[in-house]
């Protein structure tokens, strides 16, 4: 593997890792090891917000300044035919939050392969899960004027994981009004911007802030401890894989294993019993 910026390369790595599941784990070692340290950007909200609209013009604004940039789930749109962009969306797979685990996996291989910037959309479905925060330097919370109407939704969390808000949408009736209940929330609320992204009106802005809290985001001691709370957890994650793998290669070849299992099957034995019995290292005949 290289360090250019060859997308039909990376296709292949992220394919490979997406396939081989925890054996993808010397890939990933060697990709970590490459790391430049590109900055990575999370943004979520509301479904119907305007996200992938708002990231498609800081995609925009970025490619003219000449900076590469990757990311996960945003619609390509202007942006696909345009080889210093690369998208690959992974999908939550079920993952509570609307963000999978194998997200990391890919920030890992878009930051070895030299992307300038990294941008990670969430499904933005219910409680939204902080796990955007483990991995995103800098999380744009993206919401609509309607919003505020509904105080029970600045409470859902997002108003707790946002280092920016966008009020987008900002033409329709209360956009003020809701950028004023932002700043209005306790505890050093953070920067609020209106926008109108189908406009591309208020981006020049929202991008210099942006840039800014990225930067930031390096000496913030409360957002090195979240990263470093994620990558602890996504270790303790990794170690459960492969015990998993190793486990079900044992149980496939091993004679013992496989009656305990038959008995759990049958209900002969249950199975906190046969866990007790596994772990142990005991006997495998039922109980009399």
């Amino acid at each position: 593997m290289t360090d250019t910026m060859d997308t039909r390369e990376l296709g292949k790595v992220l394919s490979r890792i997406e396939n081989e599941g925890p054996k993808a784990l010397q890939h990933l070692k060697e990709l970590h090891d490459r790391r430049k340290g590109a900055p990575v950007l999370g943004i979520t909200g509301p479904p119907g917000a305007g996200k992938s609209t708002l990231v498609d013009q800081l995609i925009r604004l970025w490619r003219t300044e000449g900076k590469k940039v990757a990311g996960d789930r945003i619609r390509m749109q202007r942006h696909a035919a345009d080889d210093g962009v690369f998208i690959r969306s992974v999908g939550s797979r079920g993952v509570h939050g609307g963000l999978s685990k194998a997200v990391h996996d890919l920030v890992v291989c878009f930051d070895a392969f030299g992307f300038d910037r990294i941008v990670i959309e969430t499904v933005g479905v219910g409680q939204v899960d902080v796990d955007i925060t483990g991995i995103a330097q800098t999380v744009l919370v993206v919401l609509v004027p309607e919003a505020g109407d509904d105080i029970q939704m600045l409470k859902a969390g997002l108003t707790e994981i946002g280092d920016i808000f966008v009020v987008n949408k900002a033409d329709r009736p209360g956009a003020d009004e809701m950028k004023a209940r932002l700043l209005a929330m306790p505890d050093n609320p953070p920067p609020v911007f209106l926008t109108k992204g189908q406009q591309g009106e208020g981006m020049a802005e929202l991008l210099s802030a942006l840039e800014t809290d990225l930067t930031r985001a390096k000496k913030d001691k409360a957002r090195l401890e979240r990263l470093a709370r994620f990558r602890e957890k996504r270790f303790m994650e990794l170690c459960l894989e492969v015990l998993q793998q190793q486990w079900k290669a044992h149980w496939a070849k091993d004679p013992q294993s496989k009656k305990l299992i038959q008995l759990v099957r049958d209900g002969k034995i249950n199975p906190y019993e046969a866990v007790k019995k596994t772990v142990a290292g005991g006997g495998v005949e039922p109980p009399t």
